[in-house]
């Protein structure tokens, strides 16, 4: 039976039409303010894009699914090879060894002092069946000595093992501010560890162009590009400059990028670095070569509070990066942010890759995204954008005088910056935490609770030969989780959280909407909102009020009745003893009146939620 294409039996539309038909929508106001957004690094982001014409598809080193890595960081090597065994049991084909000191341990990480150490942390683990990342930060070049002596004491093939050594003395500086000897002495010792590998038969990944310490420090997606490039060309200079091919040290490299719940962005940054990668290797006389691409969740979008919604946040993560063409996928446990997880949450992280790899079936398709619009325009802004700030390091005399001088640093804290103040604001939500919390959530299970200070800066007074402003590490949940941590303070104090009345007006249709975004907006810093059906009598509004025992109280209905009733609502709050009062909703003309009735605050999508909260769980908490 033929198919009947009824698509050919209508003019295909054009982008002006479809601009008519928007702005008939909009009713005069800006396109671009309305439907274009825009990244942190300023690239703009359109609500529609053609197909794209002529697109080249990105090209991994080998086909197949990605391998499934998984974090090994117990700080016992023997409790540590448990865990480990556990995964590669239950479906990981990769490990990533994070010993203890290295800047993603978090306070944690295997205690490795000496091949022994390293020997029971690996125990029973088949090094030539699987993939090995070691993740040693200041480290890297100790421990992996340690790994090559150890796989040489089990009679292994150095050339046949898959091997990423992770040794990154740029990154390491960028995270931790300091590197022992400088960097002419660095690069030195890089030559001089490639040239032993190579005697010995090694032939696996030596060093690494980490993108994680800039993007932890709030870096955008082409900031981060442009540091791994920047890190990468770093590394080819030292290792030819002490006596390698650039052949040989480009083969010696591998990449780190973050994925994070931007599933655009992240599929596009990862597809912009195998471009951007290329155009070095062409610029330097070689022919491009694909390269080991690993992914780790980001560890900037982990929360604490309602971790559960990190499983959804990982899920999107792992997604883009597959689909963007990730050869090896760390996914970050969804207890990370609270402490060092258990069997559990590390079987939801190894599950989260084996379901998307083997149930959605998201490796058979060779760069899914080529082709479509959208990921290709932002594959290409990216890659302009990147080169750029590339070009404005090396300009600078490369990215560790540039971390030297403070440029790169100063560059990523005003992106930071307008990231902090997104979240605020909440017109970057972070859902569980700044929207629709819950106060009452569970508590979930750790193994060790997370250090107070986790390890970053932790050898301060050791010599250095070289020390910068570290980049920080943050997580965007944290100034939100502040404010729950007083909240618990004061529960386990007094035995009750702060409260908020809410002073609900009219009929449930009319307050509804407003006493909703008011209950949300209010216990995103923990103060428990006290609601109720509603309010038409101004004395049982008082009765309720002081029946409630809240310090706060904040008014919810429809602009309409506020013209009528918010002014002696307020009054009677004030006369009632309310503590400050909180309108949910813009003040529009009535400010001034509103005002003088004992309003303080008005709450509204786009307000400062950071600072009016904080301030709000101060006076109730006093």
């Amino acid at each position: 039976m033929d198919e009947l294409n009824f698509a050919a039996d209508f003019p295909t539309p054009t982008r002006e039409q479809w601009l008519t038909l928007v702005e008939g929508v909009l009713k005069g106001a800006d396109f671009r303010k309305k439907l274009v957004a825009r990244t942190h690094d300023g690239l703009e982001i359109q609500p529609l894009y053609p197909k794209a014409e002529n697109a080249s598809r990105i090209v991994r080193a080998e086909s197949g699914p990605w391998r499934v890595s998984q974090r090994v960081d117990h700080p016992e090597p023997a409790k540590a090879n448990e865990l480990a065994l556990l995964d590669l049991e239950g479906g990981a084909d990769a490990l990533t060894l994070v010993t203890r000191k290295a800047p993603a341990a978090r306070g944690f990480g295997v205690r490795v002092d000496s091949v022994e150490d390293l020997d029971r942390a690996l125990s029973g683990v088949m090094l030539d069946l699987i993939h090995l990342r070691l993740d040693a930060g200041g480290k890297g070049r100790e421990m992996a000595g340690m790994l090559v002596e150890l796989a040489e004491r089990r009679g292994h093939d150095l050339s046949a093992l898959s091997l990423d050594l992770g040794m990154d003395p740029v990154g390491a500086l960028a995270a931790l501010g300091r590197l022992s000897v400088s960097w002419d002495e660095a690069a030195r010792r890089m030559g001089s560890v490639l040239g032993d590998l190579a005697q010995r038969g090694f032939s696996g990944r030596a060093f690494l162009a980490d993108g994680r310490p800039y993007h932890e420090a709030g870096a955008g997606e082409a900031q981060e590009l442009a540091a791994v490039l920047a890190t990468g060309v770093a590394d080819l200079r030292a290792l030819e400059a002490n006596g390698h091919t650039l052949e040989a040290a480009r083969d010696a490299l591998a990449f780190l990028l973050v994925a994070d719940a931007d599933e655009f962005l992240t599929v596009a940054k990862f597809r912009a670095l195998r471009r951007l990668w290329a155009q070095v290797e062409q610029a330097s006389g070689l022919t491009p070569k694909p390269i080991r691409l690993h992914a780790e969740t980001a560890w900037r979008m982990t929360t604490r509070r309602d971790p559960w919604v990190n499983m959804l946040r990982t899920t999107i993560a792992t997604f883009s990066a597959g689909i963007g063409g990730a050869d090896a996928v760390t996914v970050l446990p969804f207890t990370a942010a609270l402490g060092l997880t258990d069997p559990f949450a590390r079987r939801v992280a190894r599950n989260t890759q084996l379901i998307l790899l083997e149930e959605a079936n998201l490796w058979r398709v060779a760069d899914p995204a080529a082709g479509a619009g959208g990921f290709e325009a932002l594959t290409d802004a990216l890659c302009e954008k990147a080169w750029a700030l590339f070009q404005e390091i090396e300009r600078e005399g490369g990215i560790v005088e540039s971390l030297a001088r403070g440029a790169l640093q100063q560059r990523i804290a005003a992106t930071r910056a307008q990231r902090e103040k997104a979240v605020a604001t909440r017109r970057e939500p972070i859902t569980g935490t700044s929207e629709f919390p819950n106060i009452r959530e569970a508590d979930v299970t750790v193994l060790s609770p997370l250090p107070a200070s986790p390890l970053r800066r932790d050898e301060e007074q050791e010599d250095a030969a070289l020390r910068i402003e570290p980049l920080p590490s943050t997580r965007t949940a944290e100034p939100f989780e502040r404010l729950r941590d007083l909240s618990d303070a004061h529960l386990a104090r007094t035995g009750a959280r702060p409260k908020v009345f809410l002073a609900n007006l009219g009929p449930a249709a009319a307050f509804t909407a407003r006493a909703t975004f008011a209950k949300n907006f209010f216990e995103a810093a923990g103060v428990e909102a006290v609601t109720n059906e509603g309010f038409s009598d101004q004395d049982k509004l008082r009765q309720a009020f002081v029946e409630s025992k809240a310090k706060l109280s904040c008014i919810c209905s429809t602009d309409e009745i506020y013209v009528m009733h918010a002014s002696e609502t307020a009054e009677t709050l004030r006369d009632s003893g309310s503590g400050p009062i909180y309108l949910a909703g813009r003040p529009g003309e009535s400010e001034e009146q509103l005002t003088r009735s004992g309003v303080s605050t008005f709450i509204y999508a786009g307000c400062d939620t950071l600072k009016v909260l904080s301030e709000a769980l101060e006076a109730a908490c006093d």
